[in-house]
């Protein structure tokens, strides 16, 4: 059985719904798929299946075209003919014995002579053909197949409910919802159907009028819905071509994550706010009965897709990011609202009038503010004119539109508010109009300028999952990325620790904590470095891991080495004996004079980065030739406090006043010979380092006498089994590119931890093992004086109990340390073996960079031990 099977043991004899879009039902192999799963369904259920189908892809927006009126609608007419003539051909069917009664319905609705006038019941009837040709063609298709496949009529078995008041005449015809709920003879009427499996059609029912209902957009997945709910069914399942529901859209954000499995009101938030993978109205009637739906690929049909019902976890954190487009908001300011009784009521009593449907509101002491979904109701500009002049009368009103609203969705939104504080810092460059937050706590909205929208889900899901809110841990409800399921993930390779555990085991035995460091891993990412052509120089920024091996080693490799204190400049030249000084770069920040005079006597490249510093000390830069580090007003990076960019940013000349720096050289023949800019670390983007290479050099060509631009360094590392190694070859095909534009100008990078991150582990030993009110805790003999970045940063490191590392982790453990601080934390709720017990040599992993360098002695711990690893030197 397959994993997106129903268990046999759950549903046996009743009902299962499929139901297969336009996608799905448009070429012969997705037919022959639809006939293998409703024939595995039945035999491995017992349970008879019910095939609910859309028109082929495509057609019902001819049927709308022509149902609206258009000119040329006897062409469109006769072009759904033929392309249902040649798909019948396709499939090695009598055209005229499947098809030639509805084809001729479908031409006749042009010679009907409510044609003329184009009433909503005949609108309903043009609407409805394509579901009508696709479930007749496919039926007969799938039995010549050799499947017991009969067919029945949606509209004898779906009642629209009577109109509502002030449901506009549109939506009584062509939105309709239907009765879910069905008595004992509808239920005998049905099950008498000879068949085993059975093909009907989704978006229509039958008007209590008479004549064909419409269900509106989304209706085939409403429909397959109300069968499920009408028949108790089993499961429903809705078969697209996406392999389940995710947590943000994965056309735009490649790393979204399958879900699993929710619960109902939670996938009803997803679909509500922007998921077009299910259509919102279908999740009511199957919650409301009880039934299972899920979300599968008819492409990949053994892929689990994802579960929608009562049984799922109640996981809180944000499961999902969305985005709606078109959304409308309608402004009304009012000073005399104040305390005003029943103001709201006639406000709301006008969108009522016109037949709009509310989405989100705001309120304060004189403004209500709501917003319009496009998806709910009929915006035109007629009828937002007609809302306004009517809105007027009571108020100074305002449209603002098109707006986007990005949403996250997940339970216990208001308790995650504090983990949120990098999802609100990426508004604070866009226009947000309105912020909502649901009151049953599912949801958080915020509404903004469409245009401002673009880019920005991808940002916002990577600082949601940094943050914690999404638990992407928790594998219940997340499942795999988008990347992987597509085979477009670059897998992380083997750590070097692995194959070298037994000598790291020797190496605790001599006491911990202690950090080992493996060069080869050092040179294998230096020559990768070397091999990128478009890069002139290259250094290692030395503040990441100041080891000396490693500086030797680097050396040796080519790169020079960047400093930013006069401390590392005599810790390199000790290091490496006969270091030129023309490899060394010295970038200080507010250090005091005579690191500037020793930099220079060292005969070494000095960076000064404002232009006070010359001013100041106007006879230690006269006839100087330095480099100009700029601060180009924007940064990027992992983490707000590793971005080096902007007003916030301490680092780099603001550029506006690079011209001032100028003059001021120029006044001293100070000469700059190369521009300087680092605006964050860990950066993914290429585009990133595109962009600083282009503004660079338009300050260059301003300058005249500039030969060198350092776009620094920044270039990440895979810290967890989700992240990737970095796209070297798609980072030098964009530098190659800026160099085609720039051809005067040398390159320079400077990275640090690209170079020696994964090749440092730190060793500790677990000094305890405690459960506190349901929560594990190893303890370490190594904290945060010994590796800051986590409570630093937030940083993640992989962690693994190395004495056990061929068992199964199993268990969760929060890994902390001995300091005498909260944030003295490793990690949370980590997968260990469950036997972890004091004693074990535990590892962190790729804590080559910033361990060391930034340990300290407090509550007077010793600092940790260094050892290197090196074979492979040649």
């Amino acid at each position: 059985m397959s994993p997106a099977s129903p268990k046999q043991d759950s549903a046996t004899g009743g009902w299962i719904v499929l139901k297969f879009g336009g996608t799905s039902v448009s070429r012969r192999h997705r037919w022959d798929t639809i006939g293998r799963l409703a024939k595995k369904r039945a035999e491995e259920t017992g349970a008879r299946v019910l095939v609910v189908v859309s028109a082929l892809s495509g057609v019902t927006n001819e049927l709308t075209a022509i149902a609206d009126g258009a000119s040329d609608s006897a062409q469109r007419v006769q072009g759904l003919v033929q392309r249902h003539l040649d798909f019948v051909a396709e499939l090695g069917l009598d055209a005229e014995a499947v098809l030639g009664a509805r084809l001729a319905a479908l031409r006749g609705l042009l010679d009907d002579p409510r044609a003329a006038t184009r009433p909503l019941d005949w609108q309903a009837e043009v609407l409805g053909q394509g579901e009508l040709l696709s479930s007749t063609l496919g039926a007969a298709y799938l039995r010549t197949q050799g499947l017991d496949m009969g067919w029945t009529d949606a509209r004898d078995w779906l009642d629209a409910l009577p109109p509502q008041a002030n449901q506009s005449d549109w939506s009584r015809r062509l939105s309709v919802s239907c009765q879910w709920q069905a008595d004992a003879a509808w239920h005998a009427r049905f099950d008498a159907q000879p068949t085993r499996l059975l093909i009907t059609q989704g978006f229509i029912a039958r008007h209590p009028e008479g004549g064909t209902a419409i269900l509106g957009r989304g209706g085939s997945d409403t429909s397959a819905a109300y069968f499920g709910a009408l028949l108790g069914a089993n499961r429903v399942e809705i078969w697209t071509d996406v392999p389940g529901m995710f947590s943000a859209n994965p056309r735009e954000v490649p790393d979204a994550r399958l879900l699993n499995r929710l619960g109902y009101a939670e996938a009803q938030e997803i679909t509500t706010t922007g998921a077009k993978v299910l259509h919102p109205r279908s999740i009511k009637p199957c919650r409301d009965s009880g039934v299972p739906m899920a979300i599968l690929d008819t492409e990949r049909p053994e892929l689990p897709g994802t579960t929608i019902d009562r049984s799922a976890a109640t996981v809180p954190g944000v499961k999902a990011i969305s985005r709606r487009n078109g959304v409308v908001l309608v402004s009304v300011e009012d000073i005399g609202m104040w305390q005003q009784v029943g103001y709201l009521a006639e406000v709301f009593a006008l969108f009522r009038k016109h037949g709009l449907s509310v989405d989100m509101i705001g309120t304060s002491q004189t403004n209500v503010t709501v917003s319009l979904d496009p998806s709910e109701n009929l915006l035109s500009e007629n009828v937002l004119a007609a809302l306004a002049t009517d809105l007027e009368k009571i108020g100074r009103v305002k449209v603002i539109v098109p707006c986007a609203a990005i949403t996250l969705v997940g339970r216990g939104m208001r308790s995650l508010l504090h983990k949120l504080s990098e999802v609100f810092s990426s508004f604070g460059h866009e226009r947000v109009h309105m912020i909502s937050q649901s009151s049953n706590d599912l949801n958080l909205t915020f509404v903004i300028d469409e245009a401002d929208a673009d880019g920005l889900l991808p940002e916002l899901h990577g600082a949601l999952i940094d943050s914690g809110a999404m638990p992407v841990l928790e594998k219940e409800v997340f499942g795999p990325r988008w990347r992987e399921l597509d085979g477009a993930v670059r897998p992380r390779p083997v750590p070097w620790w692995h194959r070298e555990r037994p000598r790291l085991l020797q190496m605790a035995a001599a006491g911990t904590p202690r950090y080992v460091y493996h060069l080869p891993t050092v040179r294998a990412r230096a020559r990768a470095l070397k091999a990128v052509a478009p890069v002139d120089q290259r250094y290692y920024a030395i503040k990441a891991n100041s080891h000396p091996a490693i500086l030797r080693a680097l050396v040796d490799e080519g790169f020079g080495l960047e400093c930013v204190s006069l401390g590392e400049l005599r810790h390199v030249f000790a290091s490496v004996p006969g270091l030129d000084p023309r490899r060394v770069l010295f970038t200080p920040s507010f250090a005091p004079m005579h690191e500037y005079e020793q930099g220079f006597a060292l005969g070494v490249t000095v960076t000064v980065d404002n232009v006070e510093a010359l001013r100041r000390w106007p006879e230690l830069f006269r006839g100087r030739q330095v480099w100009l580090r700029i601060d180009l007003g924007h940064g990027d990076g992992h983490h707000q406090k590793v971005n080096t960019g902007g007003k916030d940013s301490k680092f780099g000349l603001s550029a506006q006043r690079v011209d001032e720096f100028v003059d001021a050289a120029r006044a001293l023949g100070t000469t700059i010979t190369g521009l300087h800019a680092h605006l964050g670390s860990g950066v993914e983007n290429a585009g990133h380092w595109r962009q600083m290479c282009d503004e660079l050099a338009g300050f260059a060509r301003r300058i005249g006498t500039v030969s060198t631009l350092d776009i620094g360094g920044g270039l990440p590392i895979p810290y967890s089994a989700d992240d990737e190694p970095f796209d070297l070859d798609a980072w030098a095909a964009s530098l190659a590119e800026v160099r085609a534009v720039h051809p005067a100008f040398g390159l320079v990078i400077e990275p640090g931890r690209y170079l020696v991150a994964e090749c440092g582990v730190l060793l500790a030993h677990a000094t305890q093992v405690i459960e506190k009110d349901g929560v594990l805790r190893v303890g370490l003999d190594a904290g945060m004086n010994a590796l800051v970045r986590p409570a630093l940063y937030d940083a993640w490191h992989d962690i693994v109990n190395l004495q056990r590392l061929d068992e199964a982790a199993e268990a969760m453990f929060d890994i902390v340390g001995p300091i005498c601080e909260s944030s003295d934390i490793f990690g949370r709720q980590r997968p260990l073996p469950a036997a972890t017990a004091p004693g074990d040599v535990m590892l962190i992993a790729d804590a080559g960079a910033y361990g060391h360098a930034m340990a300290s002695t407090y509550n007077q711990r010793e600092l940790p031990a260094e050892d290197v690893i090196d074979e492979s030197a040649g």
